[in-house]
C-alpha cells in the first residue's frame, strides 16, 4: 500500500475514527475504523475516536454506546476521554468569529435554492447564487429577528487574498490542487446547529493534532473546502488518504440510508472480528 511509505515520513502518527451516533456500524464503518487502527499501530503511532453528533435531532446516546460496544468487540481501544463536538460548540463559535469578516446570513429556503441555482456542488446540492450576500448591514439585522438562517462563506471574498493551496493525498500518490470554488458560499453553521461538517472537522482534526486523516472516497471533494478552511484559520494541513467504499452485491456502497446490515447483526449470527476482518479485506496485522 502506497500509504505505508507516507507514514513513515511523520514522526508523530495520530489517526481517528469519527462517526456520527446517528445510526449502527455497518461494515463499512468497520473497514475505515480497522485501516486507521492497524495504520497507526504499524507505525507506533496512536488512534482516536472521536463523537461526530453535532445534529442533535439525529444523534443519541444509545447509538454512541452502541458503536462503542461494536469497536471494542473489533478490539479497538482509545484513550479517554472521549472527544464529543456536541460539547465543544464554544469552539466552533470562536473559529465563526475568526471568520466573521468572511461570512453572511442566508435566508434562503431549500426550496428557493432549487428555484434559484443553475448549478450543483460536488454532492449535487444547488449551488448558492448569492442571493443574500447583497443584502445591508441594516436588513441583515432585521430579518434575522424573526427567519431562519444560516451562516455562509462568502467565497469569492475568501478567495481574493488565498494563494492556491495543496494537500498530499496518497489516494492518487501526489499533490492535489485545492479548488474550494467548486461548493460555492458554503454553509458553515446555523441558527439550530451552531456548526457545520466542514468547520467542525477542521478544527478539531487540529485541535487533536491529526497527522493523517484516513477516510472515505465519498469525502475526498470536501477536502477541497477542508484545505482553505484551514489556511483561513491558520491550521496545519494533514496528510491525507481517500479509501475506497466498500459496496452491497448491487454495487451501491453501504451506508445508514440504505439500511445496510448493522455489525451488530453480523454478531448476532455468529461472525467473529476475524470474520469481519476478512469480509472487509483486512488481515491481521
Amino acid at each position: 500500500m502506497m500509504f505505508s511509505s507516507m507514514l513513515s515520513e511523520t514522526p508523530s502518527i495520530l489517526m481517528r475514527f469519527a462517526p456520527s451516533p446517528n445510526g449502527l456500524l455497518h461494515l463499512g464503518h468497520a473497514y475505515s475504523a480497522l485501516l486507521n487502527f492497524d495504520l497507526a499501530r504499524q507505525r507506533r503511532g496512536q488512534f482516536l475516536l472521536r463523537i461526530e453528533d453535532i445534529d442533535s435531532t439525529r444523534c443519541h446516546p444509545e447509538f454512541e454506546t452502541a458503536l462503542c460496544e461494536d469497536l471494542r468487540w473489533l478490539g479497538l481501544n482509545w484513550p479517554q476521554p472521549l472527544v464529543r463536538q456536541s460539547e465543544r460548540s464554544h469552539i466552533y463559535r470562536t473559529a465563526l468569529a475568526q471568520l466573521s469578516s468572511l461570512l453572511y446570513p442566508c435566508f434562503c429556503s431549500r426550496s428557493i435554492l432549487a428555484k434559484l441555482s443553475s448549478g450543483q456542488d460536488p454532492l449535487g446540492v444547488p449551488l448558492y447564487p448569492g442571493t443574500c450576500r447583497a443584502l445591508s448591514a441594516r436588513e441583515r439585522e432585521e430579518r434575522k429577528k424573526h427567519q431562519a438562517f444560516a451562516l455562509r462563506l462568502d467565497m469569492r471574498l475568501a478567495l481574493a487574498s488565498t494563494p492556491p493551496l495543496y494537500w498530499q493525498d496518497e489516494t492518487q500518490s501526489k499533490r492535489i490542487m485545492a479548488r474550494p470554488e467548486l461548493w460555492g458560499d458554503v454553509i458553515l453553521a446555523r441558527k439550530d446547529i451552531g456548526t457545520s461538517y466542514h468547520l467542525a472537522v477542521v478544527v478539531d482534526d487540529a485541535a487533536q493534532n491529526i497527522s493523517h486523516v484516513v477516510r472515505g472516497q465519498d469525502l475526498f471533494t470536501a477536502t477541497h473546502i477542508h484545505r482553505l478552511l484551514q489556511h483561513l484559520l491558520g491550521l496545519p494541513t494533514p496528510f491525507y488518504f481517500h479509501h475506497a467504499l466498500l459496496q452491497d452485491e448491487k454495487g451501491e456502497k453501504l451506508a445508514k440510508s440504505r439500511l445496510s446490515k448493522p455489525l451488530r447483526q453480523w454478531r448476532v449470527e455468529g461472525a467473529t472480528p476475524d470474520d469481519i476482518r476478512a469480509m472487509t479485506g483486512l488481515n491481521q496485522p
